[in-house]
């Protein structure tokens, strides 16, 4: 049996292959068409999962698309009759609506074939039961507690339930227009960061702050009984005016969301290159602690309804890994599992998943405990690439070697880190969701003070305030982390041991806390074996790793890193087997 699972026509567009219940491939639009979260049909993704399955458009057997334009319907009408939106608000919802009910078309055309190959049966999956199921379903619980919080999707904005073997129920949801995902959103172009997806930022600069500006957070922000909330929605514009939004074809933008009435609460908004002050340092702390507020309202109630002590997390809000992190510390839950890709991507393996165990009725087989999914190249390949390349690579006067031995490729590779230098990891299956875990890496030394300012120097180039991540062998978290748990897929924020903290400057946050990866043997052993090399040299069993790119998403294929390494100031780059070492 043969799925394919989509997000399309939203940001971070993206597909995956399940067969016959187990996830064979899986990846984001973005990083075959080169433009952050691209938005529109995951065309390039398809073909590659059907690539990577080894089977052809005509034995897909179903789509599952995680949008569904009938659902809550009813509350959608009775909104519109109230509240009366915008006639342009109305028709931009419903021609987004309407391009996903012609996917066999769009797709036939994608894949140059004809309508009739795609022989596909077509489920719509309600956005946020997508989220709930991406979570769940690759989950190692038999039964959990199931939240999703994002922005929104099919009118919603919150859902949560309970999951237990092959069936999700869900318990109640937050309808358009309250949004703890829309209130992040406001208060980060309130910031100046207008980008897509720049909530990130915001959550980095929020430890500089301090939470002063509470009672306006509070304001905004209303704590309802049984885990509810509600926008002061004079502060927004997307239920009434709408929001201008491009989903289509390139970089997904979102306009304005917020009133003047928040430039009344807080004064002149920031510009986009103006310089960030204690104030604004202020109102993203105050903003991260009223989402926190709200979060754990929220979770606490679903506690108290489940009485389960596993949780799953999913949607856009569910990559706030320092809400993630606390959730041990604030409150009941136990055990705690968040997919790789959380946010509006990993819908496309809910969508997939929801078919396969909710409406087929299949047992549960698969569990994701490592993001591996993406394209991989064969050392022939990359040795070929490098011979065509050995003029360049010579004129930066660049040795190349070939280390067919992992334990002395390295070792290797640890000396050259533990002396100050910058490399690039390229092994491998590219990595599922945002975060670079060990295939797509720049890799440094947590242990220099200088390192994140030879980084952002030599690489990067990134505001300052914006935290480096260490990735830890599983073994050892104990000992550095006040926290001992598994985090395999970088999404909880812990308190690195106070005694430890001079030991890594480089990865860790000014509140003394570090966005951490757990790594064990079997998810990556190369990784693994290079992160406990370069413990042996430095007394540190963890690594600096950031995402390989430089402005632009992460790279996926081998002539991606190597340009990214020609056009940069990296020292050395691994690719597959291969040692390519600037020299003086």
């Amino acid at each position: 049996m043969f799925i394919l699972g989509l997000n399309a026509y939203h940001g971070d567009s993206a597909a995956c292959l399940v067969i016959d219940g187990q996830l064979v491939a899986a990846a984001e639009e973005e990083r075959f068409r080169r433009i952050k979260h691209w938005a529109g049909f995951p065309s390039e993704s398809i073909k590659y999962c059907l690539d990577a399955g080894g089977i052809t458009i005509d034995q897909v057997d179903h789509i599952a698309i995680n949008r569904n334009p009938s659902a809550n319907l009813m509350k959608k009408a009775l909104f519109a009759f109230s509240k009366r939106p915008s006639l342009k608000a109305i028709t931009d919802r419903l021609a987004n609506a309407s391009k996903v009910q012609d996917i066999k078309t769009v797709l036939s055309e994608a894949l140059g074939v004809r309508g009739e190959v795609v022989k596909a049966k077509i489920h719509n999956i309600e956005h946020h039961k997508a989220h709930l199921a991406s979570s769940f379903f690759v989950s190692q619980f038999d039964d959990a507690a199931l939240v999703s919080v994002d922005g929104f999707g099919d009118f919603v904005s919150t859902m949560w339930g309970t999951g237990k073997n092959n069936h999700i129920e869900v318990k109640d949801q937050v309808n358009f227009p309250h949004s703890l995902g829309l209130f992040y959103l406001a208060i980060t172009q309130y910031l100046g960061f207008m980008n897509y997806g720049d909530e990130y930022k915001v959550m980095g600069l929020a430890p500089y702050g301090k939470p002063s500006e509470m009672e306006k957070m509070r304001s905004i922000v209303k704590l309802k009984p049984k885990g509810l909330f509600e926008l002061d929605l004079d502060c927004f514009l997307h239920h009434s005016e709408g929001v201008n939004m491009v989903w289509e074809n390139g970089s997904p933008t979102m306009g304005k969301v917020y009133s003047d009435k928040l430039i009344e609460l807080f004064g002149p908004v920031r510009g986009k290159d103006e310089e960030l002050s204690q104030h604004h340092m202020d109102i993203a702390a105050s903003m991260q602690e009223m989402y926190e507020e709200a979060f754990f309202h929220l979770l606490d109630h679903v506690y108290e309804q489940t009485q389960n002590p596993n949780l799953c997390l999913a949607g856009g809000c569910a990559m706030n890994s320092v809400a993630n992190g606390k959730v041990f510390q604030k409150s009941k839950f136990k055990e705690l599992y968040v997919q790789a890709a959380a946010g509006d991507g990993g819908g496309a393996i809910g969508a997939a998943y929801y078919v396969w165990n909710q409406e087929m009725g299949k047992p549960r087989t698969f569990v994701m405990d490592h993001a591996f999914l993406g394209p991989e190249f064969s050392d022939e390949y990359i040795g070929d690439l490098l011979s065509v390349n050995r003029d360049q690579l010579e004129a930066e006067n660049c040795t190349i070697e070939k280390i067919i031995d992992v334990d002395e490729l390295c070792r290797r590779a640890a000396a050259v880190v533990s002396e100050g230098n910058v490399m690039g990891w390229f092994q491998g299956r590219m990595e599922w969701g945002p975060r670079a875990l060990g295939n797509r890496s720049i890799i440094c030394d947590p242990s220099r003070a200088d390192m994140k300012d030879i980084l952002n120097s030599k690489i990067k180039r990134r505001e300052s305030f914006r935290p480096f991540a260490p990735a830890i062998i599983r073994e050892e978290v104990a000992n550095w982390f006040e926290t001992d748990y598994d985090v395999p897929f970088m999404l909880q924020v812990y308190q690195i041991r106070e005694e430890k903290r001079a030991l890594v400057p480089a990865v860790t946050h000014v509140n003394g806390s570090g966005r951490l990866q757990t790594v064990t043997e079997a998810q990556n052993l190369r990784y693994y074996r290079l992160i406990k090399e370069l413990g042996k040299k430095t007394g540190v069993p963890m690594i600096l790793n950031t995402s390989f790119n430089e402005n632009e998403p992460v790279v996926c294929t081998p002539e991606e890193a190597m340009a990214c390494f020609l056009r940069t100031k990296m020292d050395v780059l691994v690719l597959g087997d291969y040692f390519v070492q600037r020299g003086a």
